[in-house]
């Protein structure tokens, strides 16, 4: 007889609900082992079991760590304590309620995996960041799949093969107890008629509006409020004198609560958090044969809306309680027939029956039953491996044994990595650490505004490159001439600067113009050749501004000195020195200059004066015309990428482990997959420390040398238009460099009434965050009043902030020899480095693209050397 050990994110004494009722039953054919989360215990770890039902034994770490739930920090603890939990040589059956303790099945080599998935837990309030990721490696190992109702079910269905709809079912004898209405609550019988009444959980879920909005329109109406708070503010909660909160109940009280009132309630909030919910009490309330008034609740409103009435907003279901008071004797003897009806169709002990028959039949699973677990739990091959990769330095939780193996696996599915699959044939793994697409090129919502993760547009010469936008874009998008501006001495001109001086202070002009003129002839005697073209490849006023007619062959030491060379110390003093140690957060004597071309700009002195003279209504610059999606964000350029990509992609896939002399790509959730290929475009630091021992300490030393430059954005939306710019450069002391004005990107990125930017800031650990929060949204929204983007009276409809901790590598003395370093080692391992942070690279999105396709050349020119090689 095997023993089921669960993992639960509840408690068995909190509210009796679906797990107690399930496995209180199974523990009549299953010794069942129930492994709650740690309690924090300063002491030595140990683990405390009770035994709250026959078979049934509660286990319960105490450990001195302070982290909450399943937490990696509890897990070294976790891991050695539920090895010995079941006895020596029995069969497993891993039963899960939480994705989060997935890491803790290395320890017991199961012989099935049950996944019994009772909520979207992603969606409650304040999940933990990796539980999408460890249920999509729970449902790539579980043999069953339990879904707790329609919904969820709709939802789980197609991401396995073999998921079963158990909707939550009712001890009917339990509380038709209630249909006794003399029996009684001691804390209800101070409390008069008509009680509107409510048990469960008070949180996220429950409507604290919709309750205060029904006792306020009757106050003769009592509504008693039954179960615990959790995770909102009591404060929340309504206070009238005819609301009365009784606290968590024993479930053996339920019936008598019941018994004594006229209505049952089911105010639920319409959220996230209640999208996939099949609440349990709806059956209990029809055992007792109460009227039921409900908000519409899918799992509710669809099997059951002919017994229970549905009310979407708070006038209707005051109505409907107002009918259900009112039924007459043959409306509520069509209501009873009803819910008999349902309530003789479901039992726990029925669905615990199929349960346990799905258990029993379930086919054997090889790879985890090849080897029972030893007396002692070290001899088999699965701890073998455990060693291996203890050797190896590995955060890796080996689940299986099985290693899928792919012909190209790509790491990274922002636009270098979605390009590679998109050029790549059907045997073709994806791997990408988010829940959506697009790396940083990824759009979030925020009340009705979409934001880029800082901001993006699409410029290109290249005709491949246009072709591209064209299929995975179609019509929607749109070309516009940009609108890029400086903002510097309480004015703004159009950028490049050095081309639009109009408008500044009358000495200002005149510094710029003749350092112009002085950097110009100093170099007169230099031999000049026609200057290499060079791309503003991030928008950001550092490249754009160099492209001129001349150039002085040779080059300069460093990036300080070329920027005096090409610009004249007024020009330099004013934006370029200021501008780019803002963003680069660095002395820019420690940059070096081959990114910008290889050769000196020379200034163009007509252009300069010229701009200096007069308004400069023309646009400068490749990107001078940029195209952005219409709707979306740009998001929508990376989802176009979906529909042709060929081979499989796996998001909440985060590598950890690369193996590059087994070809093994290993993930945090524990899943293998073996490859003949890699291609990597995550940050090449990365993809070392991935590595691990195995690689040679030049090449760690050498990733590890490498600097790059990391950006907070704060997303900010208001309620007027505040400007017709696309983006505007800060070069002097607001905390941010730029905003990129994405509600001028594209209007389809604001709401009705609203208008979107973001706040670009650099910082690095040459240059930390000067606060961080809220306190560096409030400094944001402070210096954005001070340049005049938000005015008062403005209301702020959107403020949060995301991160980008590798956003512009860093040309350092030391990066080309660190590079070449890392490349030269990899290379012989099969290994296809492309894009901006595998390369270490100054790439914008178009070249991107094309480095995607690049990688995927490489490996299709591999293999066909080796077809060909096979053929002879």
């Amino acid at each position: 007889m095997p023993t089921i050990v669960v993992f639960s994110h509840l408690r068995w004494d909190f509210v009796f609900q679906r797990p107690q009722h399930l496995l209180s039953r199974l523990a009549h054919h299953y010794p069942v082992l129930f492994v709650e989360e740690p309690v924090f215990d300063d002491g030595a770890p140990f683990m405390e079991r009770s035994s709250p039902a026959p078979n049934v034994t509660v286990c319960r770490a105490h450990t001195p760590i302070q982290a909450n739930g399943f937490h990696d920090e509890q897990l070294r603890l976790l891991q050695p304590m539920v090895a010995h939990l079941a006895p020596p040589g029995e069969e497993v059956v891993a039963w899960f309620y939480t994705p989060m303790a997935l890491p803790l099945l290395q320890s017991l080599r199961p012989a099935l995996v049950v996944y019994d998935c009772m909520d979207e837990l992603a969606a409650f309030r304040n999940p933990p960041k990796q539980l999408l990721q460890r249920e999509s490696a729970l449902l790539s190992i579980a043999d069953l799949v339990f879904a707790g109702g329609p919904s969820l079910y709709e939802a789980k269905r197609h991401r396995h093969p073999n998921v079963h709809c158990f909707s939550s079912s009712v001890d009917v004898v339990h509380f038709q107890q209630a249909l006794d209405r003399s029996r009684a609550h001691p804390q209800q019988d101070a409390i008069p008629h008509p009680r509107l009444g409510f048990y469960g959980v008070l949180d996220e879920r429950f409507d604290p509006d919709l309750v205060d909005a029904v006792a306020a329109s009757h106050p003769e109406w009592q509504v008693v409020l039954a179960g615990p708070v959790v995770k909102i503010d009591p404060e929340r909660l309504p206070r009238r004198s005819n609301i009365h909160y009784l606290g968590q109940q024993p479930y053996g009280a339920l019936p008598d609560l019941l018994a004594g009132w006229d209505v049952c309630l089911m105010p639920f909030a319409i959220n996230e958090a209640t999208k996939y919910i099949s609440p349990t009490k709806v059956l209990e309330y029809m055992a007792a044969q109460l009227p039921i008034v409900s908000t519409p609740i899918a799992d509710v409103a669809n099997p059951y809306g002919h017994v229970v009435a549905i009310a979407s907003t708070a006038d209707e279901f005051i109505a409907a309680c107002e009918a259900a008071l009112a039924q007459t004797p043959e409306q509520r003897r069509r209501m009873v027939d009803a819910m008999r009806a349902v309530v003789s169709a479901t039992s726990w002990d029925n669905t615990t029956a199929r349960m346990r028959e799905l258990i029993d039949t379930a086919p054997p699973h090889t790879d985890r039953r090849a080897t029972p677990r030893g007396l002692d739990g070290a001899d088999d091959a699965a701890a073998a491996s455990l060693r291996s990769d203890a050797r190896r330095g590995s955060k890796v939780n080996p689940l299986r044994a099985h290693e899928p193996h792919v012909g190209t696996i790509v790491i990274g599915g922002g636009p270098t990595g979605l390009s590679a699959a998109y050029h790549l044939d059907a045997d073709t793994l994806l791997l990408d650490r988010n829940e959506t697409v697009g790396g940083w090129c990824r759009s979030i919502e925020d009340n009705g505004f979409t934001f880029d993760h800082a901001g993006h547009i699409m410029f290109s010469n290249d005709p491949y490159v246009l072709k591209m936008y064209e299929v995975l874009l179609g019509d929607n998008v749109h070309w516009q001439n940009r609108e890029a501006w400086v903002y510097s001495k309480g004015v703004y001109t159009r950028y490049p600067f050095q081309g639009a001086l109009y408008g500044l202070p009358p000495k200002v002009i005149t510094e710029c113009i003749m350092g112009a003129i002085e950097a110009r002839y100093e170099s007169a005697e230099a031999k000049t050749a026609a200057a290499q073209a060079v791309d503003d490849c991030c928008a950001d006023g550092t490249t754009d501004v160099c492209n001129t007619d001349r150039a002085v062959k040779g080059e300069v030491k460093n990036f300080e000195q070329f920027i005096y060379k090409v610009w004249g110390k007024g020009i330099a003093k004013h934006f370029a020195i200021p501008y780019n140690r803002k963003i680069w957060t660095v002395p820019l004597a420690e940059m070096e200059t081959s990114w910008l071309g290889g050769r000196v700009p020379l200034p163009n002195l007509e252009e300069i004066i010229q701009g200096a003279l007069e308004p400069s209504p023309k646009p400068l610059g490749p990107n001078a015309r940029f195209g952005y999606p219409l709707k979306g964000g740009f998001q929508a350029l990376m989802n176009g990428f979906l529909p042709h990509i060929k081979g499989k992609i796996e998001l909440n896939a985060d590598v950890v482990q690369v193996l590059p002399r087994e070809h093994i790509v290993a993930l945090r959730d524990g899943r293998r997959f073996r490859y003949d290929d890699l291609i990597s475009t995550m940050p090449l630091p990365e993809l070392v420390k991935a590595i691990g021992d195995e690689a040679p300490a030049a090449v760690k030393a050498a990733a590890k040398g490498l600097r790059h430059v990391s950006i907070r954005c704060v997303n900010i939306g208001i309620d007027r238009v505040a400007t017709d710019k696309h983006w505007i450069y800060y070069p002097e002391d607001t905390i941010f460099h730029r905003i990129f004005v994405q509600g001028n990107a594209s209007p389809g990125c604001n709401p009705s009434g609203g208008f979107g930017f973001t706040c670009e800031i650099s910082y690095s650990p040459y240059k930390p965050l000067p606060v961080d929060g809220d306190a560096l949204i409030a400094r944001a929204i402070d210096d954005c009043r001070k340049v005049g983007m938000i005015l008062d009276g403005d209301t702020i409809l959107a403020a949060h902030q995301v991160d980008m901790p590798y956003a512009y590598v860093l040309y350092d003395h030391e990066r080309a020899r660190n590079v070449e370093t890392c490349k030269a080692w990899l290379k012989q391992f099969d290994i296809t480095l492309v894009g901006r942070y595998s390369e270490w690279e100054y790439y914008n999105s178009d070249h991107a693209l094309l480095a995607g396709k690049r990688g995927a050349d490489i490996v299709r020119a591999k293999r066909t050397r080796a077809q060909q090689v096979g053929a002879e």
